[in-house]
């Protein structure tokens, strides 16, 4: 696991955002692990996930215009991303949308810069790949061209229904329905060798097991 993805699990976990226990996820599975990004609610973690985004999107090294934060956690990952690389050097614009459309003052779903050139769809996770989907098409109706999706964490899991799990996960299928890669800051894989380092204590890995048993059941391949 390089240095910059263990310090993003190491980060979240710190952070209360990344916690281990029994959580029903959206597909109602049980997860011995959940991912919280709107938990990033003070401004010193925001600045620090933001730098993890700027810094891996710099890293990935796709070119890319501007960036595009569904609502509603989007949003603030998507603004934040854009300070930090400002900071970085790299200053970019950037545009989220609303929920609902606005039918006075200048009107639309679309808040910020115009959507143009290469845009990178900023995201906490991908579940069912609805948000990107509804990003896609807004940015593709204003005529510019999604280019990737940043998201934080790549859980790697099996899409679909127990007795009908697709091959692919969640993040496969949006990447090669839209022909874009997916960027992840971190993935199950590297929490399980994070939870696995020598030195970790029990209170973290006494969920060893339970994430081990749960990625065999629902994982796909790295």
């Amino acid at each position: 696991m390089n240095n910059l993805r263990q310090q993003f699990i190491e980060f979240s976990v710190n952070a209360g955002v990344l916690r281990f226990g029994e959580f029903v996820t959206k597909a109602g599975r049980t997860s011995p692990y959940f991912f919280n990004a709107g938990l990033f609610s003070q401004g010193a973690t925001l600045a620090r996930i933001a730098d993890f985004y700027a810094q891996t999107l710099l890293d990935s090294g796709i070119a890319f215009d501007m960036l595009f934060g569904p609502a509603y956690k989007g949003i603030t990952l998507a603004s934040a991303t854009a300070v930090a690389l400002a900071n970085k050097g790299r200053d970019v614009p950037f545009a989220f949308n609303r929920k609902e459309a606005k039918d006075h003052g200048e009107g639309g779903t679309i808040v910020g810069a115009r959507l143009q050139g290469r845009v990178v769809i900023v995201d906490d996770v991908i579940s069912a790949g609805t948000s990107v989907r509804e990003s896609v098409d807004m940015i593709r109706n204003a005529g510019a061209t999604p280019c990737a999706v940043l998201i934080a964490l790549d859980r790697m899991e099996r899409s679909g229904k127990d007795n009908a799990l697709s091959a692919h996960s969640a993040v496969q299928e949006v990447s090669n329905a839209y022909g874009m890669p997916v960027i992840s800051i971190g993935n199950l894989d590297d929490l399980f060798e994070y939870i696995s380092s020598a030195g970790l204590g029990s209170q973290h890995a006494a969920y060893r097991g339970a994430i081990d048993a749960y990625r065999k059941r629902y994982g796909v391949a790295s």
